[in-house]
């Protein structure tokens, strides 16, 4: 019987996943928090910019693999759109982390595997069930739980957050099309050098001279993503998606404990209610996926 490896996670290491994907939230909090405290002093684009020229040291074991790669010229385009598309989304999303809580941008960046399954229907033809339009739908409204508008000021880092979230599904997208014939040690590999290259001439225009202690802090903002993308591969690799992925809402939490302790931002009610929501919408959706994927796997036969 041939058992696959989400089988295999989910009956032997789901504990190991759950473990890599709480050690994935806390490198994530600690990126928001060390981009929190570096606060406007130097602006949105030079902080992305840096934070990922300091970042492609990283990206040292990967040079083989991406030294082997064939890409053709189709392959070449879609690995520029997606550095434009998340080159702007990372400025946006450093800009809000200057404008608004800690809390209120993790909740908002849950909107991204939302708007994947919407552009996952209307681009790439999946099919979209009536169950994923009301998973959808309730994420929308607790995005507009956050937000209340009409109810209190919406302020431009809200705006960019909304955009973030935006750009970040395009960039996942592309990069769901492109892992079908690429690598993933070319696809993050690329990723990186296409957003640096992409973020250097929004940096030249409003570039101001880093101080040292700046540029440690970025470097530890680099460290951080880079080592939190690595363990979120880990938890996936022991466990399915479906097991790791509620982990995340923790996420919310520390990043409310971490703003109010910290940064003496008021913990809001609201946006950890509209946060939950989204959050919940994006569990199902994920859970919903990894059904019919289970459903759509072939069904080995006894000996094989």
């Amino acid at each position: 019987m041939v058992t696959t490896p989400a089988d295999r996670s989910d009956t032997s290491r789901p504990v190991v996943g759950v473990f890599w994907m709480l050690v994935t939230g806390v490198c994530f909090v600690a990126v928001t928090g060390i981009v929190k405290h570096l606060g406007d002093d130097m602006p949105a684009a030079q902080s992305a910019f840096l934070r990922y020229l300091l970042g492609l040291v990283f990206l040292l074991p990967m040079i083989p693999a991406l030294r082997r790669a064939r890409l053709s010229r189709g392959d070449v385009g879609l690995f520029g759109l997606r550095g434009v598309a998340h080159s702007l989304g990372v400025i946006l999303w450093f800009y809000a982390m200057t404008q608004i809580p800690i809390a209120e941008v993790t909740a908002m960046n849950y909107l991204s595997p939302v708007y994947v399954t919407l552009g996952a229907a209307l681009l790439l033809g999946e099919r979209l069930a009536a169950r994923r339009l009301l998973a959808i739908a309730a994420a929308l409204l607790g995005a507009l739980i956050i937000l209340r508008p009409g109810f209190r000021e919406i302020s431009p880092g809200h705006l960019a957050m909304l955009g973030t979230a935006v750009l970040f599904a395009a960039s996942y997208l592309l990069a769901k099309r492109m892992s079908a014939t690429c690598s993933a040690s070319v696809v993050v590999g690329l990723l990186s050098i296409t957003v640096t290259v992409g973020l250097a001439p929004f940096a030249a225009v409003v570039w101001v001279t880093p101080s040292f202690e700046q540029l440690a802090w970025l470097f530890l903002v680099a460290f951080f993503a880079t080592a939190g993308h690595f363990t979120m591969t880990l938890a996936f690799a022991a466990a399915p998606i479906t097991v790791t992925q509620p982990v995340t809402f923790l996420q919310l939490v520390w990043a409310v404990v971490l703003g109010a302790v910290v940064f003496a931002e008021p913990a809001d009610i609201w946006v950890i209610f509209g946060g939950s929501v989204i959050i919940g919408s994006a569990c199902f959706i994920t859970w919903r996926e990894a059904v019919l994927r289970r459903r759509a796997a072939p069904v080995p036969h006894p000996g094989e």
